[in-house]
């Protein structure tokens, strides 16, 4: 498996002995595979050891999912974050940078449209304040809690650590999500082993500051590995059909074919299922808005620049 990647050359750790070897790819691999890149990490490579702690790649197994963003400047290119990841773990916090709800159905547009499941991340929940009984970051993230798994979490105190633990047990997850969030402080707290930079929120902006650098793939218990990524404040996701779109918002899933028109937008037709779902409270109205939004747009290129300094 490849878990680090340097430009041309790559940390393979072979699956019989661990061992890590530093490959580079065999002429051949090169001519396999175009608009994406050759090798990524989470990539199942076959590689000779050619002595001396390195290797030549040889084959590269065909990919069962990927963690991808178009490249820059690009609309066809495919640059891939994790190859083969079983989860992605989208990590914010609850203060310090405040957390933004429309950043975050975009990670989770990303994730339905590549079939990846996600967990969501609420990280610095000793910073957050109660009121009527429950903390801001609980009523911030209350829409998300019916439909995907939420694990709010201090690393101060070690509150939902263990739980977290749990979830990702037996797989491979890649942690994403803005800077300063506390994914490297996490990663530490789950694998202590192997000690991570950790940024500081800057104070003129509130938005984190990028400390890592390069996607790593880390070994934290027999077979789980976890990837630590770059912060990216906006995440770029090839385009999505405008049809499409509602498919990425599980709760509209049970009301999909239900309106009178059937090629309804569920933003003004009459006769809407989606949006007597809404009325009545079954979908949440900042959910349906983060849809609208992009359903309104002339494009879903979600790396569009949008302003996203608001909840």
């Amino acid at each position: 498996m490849v878990i680090r990647a340097y430009g041309k050359f790559f940390d393979v750790q072979v699956q019989a002995d661990s061992r890590v070897l530093l490959a580079t790819i065999k002429g051949s691999v090169r001519r396999e595979r175009l608009r994406t890149d050759l090798v990524a990490v989470g990539d199942r490579v076959w590689v000779t050891d050619v002595g001396e702690d390195e290797g030549q790649i040889e084959l590269v197994e065909p990919r069962t999912r990927v963690l991808a963003r178009l490249a820059r400047n690009t609309r066809d290119i495919e640059q891939v974050i994790l190859a083969n990841p079983d989860q992605v773990l989208f990590l914010f916090a609850a203060r310090e940078p405040i957390p933004h709800r429309r950043m975050l159905d975009r990670f989770l547009i990303l994730a339905e449209t590549q079939k990846l499941p996600a967990l969501i991340g609420v990280n610095k929940m000793d910073l957050d304040q109660a009121t009527d009984g429950r903390s801001v970051a609980e009523k911030t993230f209350a829409d998300y809690v019916p439909l995907y798994d939420v694990h709010f979490l201090s690393l101060v105190t070690s509150f939902g650590v263990e739980r977290l633990r749990t979830a990702l047990a037996g797989k491979i997850t890649v942690v994403a999500g803005p800077s300063g969030v506390g994914k490297s402080s996490l990663l530490n707290a789950l694998d202590p082993g192997h000690d991570r930079t950790i940024g500081s929120v800057s104070d003129h902006t509130g938005k984190g500051r990028h400390t890592t650098i390069a996607t790593q793939l880390y070994q934290i218990g027999p077979a789980t590995f976890v990837a630590d990524t770059p912060g990216i404040r906006s995440l770029a996701l090839d385009a999505v059909p405008l049809e499409d779109l509602a498919q990425a918002f599980p709760e509209f899933r049970p009301f999909l074919g239900e309106c009178f028109y059937s090629d309804c937008t569920h933003v003004h037709e009459p006769g809407c299922a989606i949006r007597e779902a809404l009325a009545a409270g079954t979908i949440a109205p900042a959910r349906y808005e983060s849809y609208a939004a992009l359903r309104r747009g002339d494009t879903l290129d979600l790396a569009a620049a949008e302003n996203l300094d608001g909840p």
